[in-house]
Formats: C-alpha cells, sequence, structure tokens
C-alpha cells in the first residue's frame, strides 16, 4: 500500500472516530516530515501497556490525534503487526507537574479493528476513554495541590507561596468573574490565577470579586497560610497531600 493510501486511511478513520465519540472531538493528522511534532507526542503518550510495546519495536512515523476542547486528547496510530488495524492510545496532559501523576493508573491503550469505524468509537467511549477520563480527573485534582477545593455555591481562594492567588471553581458563571478581574486560567489543570505581582490591583480585585459572585448565588472564602494578612477570609481546611510517583507517558519508559 502506498504512503498516501496509507495516511489518508488513518487520518479518514479518525476523522470518523472524532465524530462519533461522546461531546465534541475533532482530528488532525501528523504526516511523517512532521517529525517534531511526532516525537513530542510520542513522548506524551500515556500507555505502559500495548501501545507502549509497539513504540517500542517501531517508532512513531504517523499519528491521528483526537482534541476535545478541554485538553483532552487521543491518538491514533498504525498497529505493525499482522492484524489490519490500528492503535489508540490516551495523551497525558501538558504542563501539569510529574507529582500530579502519582498513584494514577495509566489508562492503557487498545487495539481497534480497521473495518468498522462505529464500533470501534462505542469500544473506544466504553472503554478507553472512561478510564482516560477518570485518571485526567485524578491527575488535575492532584496538581491542584494545596488548593482547597470549591463547590458550585462557594469558590475558595488560596494564596500561594509566590504571592498569586489560586482557585478551581466549579462552573462557567464563576469562571468569568473571575477572568473579568484579572485571574488567568491554566487551560491543563483548570485552575485560575491572580498574579501578586500588583499587590494594590490584587486587593481591588480580590474585593470586587465578593459581591459579584454573591449577586450569582455563589459565595467566597480566602484561604491563607498562618502569619499573612488577608482580605476577609473564611476558614478551610486543607485537603491531603497527594502521595506516590508518577509513572511517565510510555515513550520515556523507552
Amino acid at each position: 500500500m502506498h504512503d498516501h493510501d496509507t495516511s489518508e486511511r488513518l487520518a479518514s478513520y479518525a476523522d470518523v472516530l472524532a465524530g462519533e465519540l461522546p461531546d465534541t472531538w475533532t482530528s488532525f493528522y501528523l504526516p511523517a516530515d512532521a517529525k517534531d511534532d511526532l516525537a513530542e507526542l510520542a513522548d506524551r503518550i500515556w500507555d505502559l501497556d500495548l501501545v507502549a510495546a509497539a513504540l517500542a519495536e517501531h517508532p512513531l512515523k504517523q499519528a491521528a490525534v483526537l482534541s476535545r476542547p478541554d485538553g483532552a486528547q487521543l491518538v491514533l496510530l498504525d498497529r505493525h503487526d499482522d492484524s489490519d488495524g490500528f492503535l489508540i492510545a490516551a495523551v497525558a496532559p501538558q504542563a501539569l507537574p510529574d507529582e500530579a501523576y502519582r498513584d494514577v493508573p495509566e489508562p492503557n491503550g487498545i487495539a481497534l479493528s480497521v473495518d468498522d469505524p462505529f464500533l470501534s468509537a462505542e469500544q473506544v467511549a466504553g472503554d478507553l476513554l472512561a478510564r482516560y477520563d477518570s485518571a485526567l480527573a485524578q491527575v488535575r485534582h492532584n496538581a491542584l495541590g494545596g488548593i482547597q477545593p470549591s463547590r458550585p455555591d462557594r469558590v475558595v481562594l488560596t494564596w500561594q507561596p509566590d504571592g498569586s492567588v489560586a482557585t478551581a471553581p466549579v462552573g462557567d458563571r464563576a469562571g468569568a468573574v473571575l477572568v473579568a478581574n484579572g485571574f488567568i486560567q491554566d487551560p491543563q489543570s483548570g485552575i485560575y490565577r491572580l498574579s501578586g505581582d500588583d499587590t494594590r490591583a490584587q486587593a481591588r480585585a480580590l474585593r470586587e470579586i465578593g459581591p459579584q459572585l454573591d449577586t450569582l448565588g455563589i459565595g467566597t472564602a480566602l484561604q491563607h497560610p498562618a502569619g499573612r494578612t488577608a482580605p476577609t477570609s473564611a476558614p478551610a481546611s486543607m485537603p491531603p497531600s497527594p502521595a506516590g510517583s508518577r509513572t511517565p507517558p510510555a515513550a520515556r519508559a523507552r
């Protein structure tokens, strides 16, 4: 089979999968000449089983990446064995610390038949995607570190050692208020941060978001280390610290 035929088959199959998976997914194809992108992608493949073994024998030469708006990604790649099919694996999020992966099982990939991409989409949704979403939730929670989790009716703001304030609000309405007052969201972890470089601007923002959130029926609390004076706050207990160690994506093990 010519390289063009192989690449077209992979890209087309990925397009069908993206259209059949729950929520909204898009796909894009990475050809062999996108060497840097393929190398970066291979380093983030979150697998220590079937896909890791395949990559150990056959370095990534082409791939199709499926992406969801929240940052979740899946990668479709050639199988390289007697079976005429593909492998699909989860992709580890970027920009999260290694500690966030401690004690989180890898959402290992699965093999797909080339004959029926619609059935394959059901397999991905019911197996790999379910495990991937669970693992994503765990690493993103771990990435919060000492940030007290918020609730739908209460945003908890936590002072950080660098003087910034961080929070992980629940819901788009609270997030919109934070952004309007200078918070910047990390797209991978979902954490909102307000810089402490300008302490007057920071204090003004913290004063203003309280009434704005209150009109939405959302309370606020400001958690800070002992000895630091902060604007009006409510006591909040610290969550337990994560434990364990990150297991890196498959290509790193190689």
